[in-house]
């Protein structure tokens, strides 16, 4: 049976599903599948790597320690790595601040990076739904990230709906205790609703979007979150004041300092 090297695996094709090319036009191959067999190979390809992700870890792996840890990292930086988790309805201003935040810590000489839930989607997390189940994976593997991050010692900036609390608290389970900052963007439904920036409130409404949070799927406040930032009524603050409040926490709790 004729086959094709596809991502360094073979692929097992018929002959009916193959037409000849010139080996000058496919150095690895003389036949190439069709289109379709090409996607499913994808497809499959992608359940086995999803799966792979959500296996228990194997008993044959053993840490290896590194000579330059996160207190080493922390001093050359000046400022102590930790994970803002900012969460909230879709139109809350998530990301507004999340940019915001960023941009006042950087004039501040220090070193940030944001994780936007949108963003990600376009990379890392491009394979996940809607589900629950795949909201759930998307939620971990920022996480995990953000766990990288503050372990090399950077202020950590995760801006995404990420709407149950189980989940939330999975992620926080991650950190050491305080490198977790919950923030919660506090805004009422009908005023994310009124600004729907992306125009997904409406589409949502309409029915072309199934499990959209706050229409047909629900958003579970935080219980305990260390910061946050609320509208009430039509009185909002800038991006900017908002920004400034948890800076202050940081500064109050050490973080922009070795």
């Amino acid at each position: 049976m004729p086959y094709c090297h596809y991502f360094g695996q073979p692929v097992f094709v018929s002959s009916s599903s193959v037409y000849n090319i010139h080996a000058a036009n496919s150095p690895q191959c003389h036949q190439r599948p069709i289109l379709s067999t090409i996607k499913a190979f994808q497809v499959r390809r992608t359940r086995n790597l999803r799966q792979m992700s959500t296996m228990e870890n194997p008993t044959n792996i053993v840490w290896h320690k590194s000579p330059v840890e996160k207190l080493d990292r922390q001093h050359l930086l000046q400022q102590k790595g930790c994970a803002i988790w900012i969460t909230g309805l879709s139109g809350s201003g998530k990301s507004t601040v999340a940019c915001a935040l960023s941009q006042g810590l950087h004039m501040r000489g220090k070193l940030t990076y944001i994780l936007d839930g949108d963003n990600v989607r376009h990379g890392l997390n491009r394979d996940l739904s809607f589900k629950a189940e795949d909201r759930a994976e998307n939620i971990r593997r920022i996480a995990e990230v953000a766990k990288l991050f503050a372990d090399a010692g950077i202020i950590c900036i995760a801006s995404l709906i990420s709407p149950y609390r189980k989940d939330r608290d999975v992620c926080r389970a991650l950190f050491p205790e305080g490198d977790f900052i919950e923030v919660f963007m506090d805004v009422p439904l009908h005023v994310c609703e009124n600004r729907d920036p992306k125009g997904l409130y409406k589409l949502a409404r309409a029915g072309k979007i199934k499990g959209f949070t706050g229409v047909d799927d629900p958003y579970e406040p935080p219980l305990n979150c260390e910061i946050v930032l609320q509208q009430k009524g039509r009185d909002c603050a800038p991006p900017g004041e908002m920004a400034e409040t948890v800076i202050s926490y940081l500064e109050e709790k050490g973080y922009l300092q070795a």
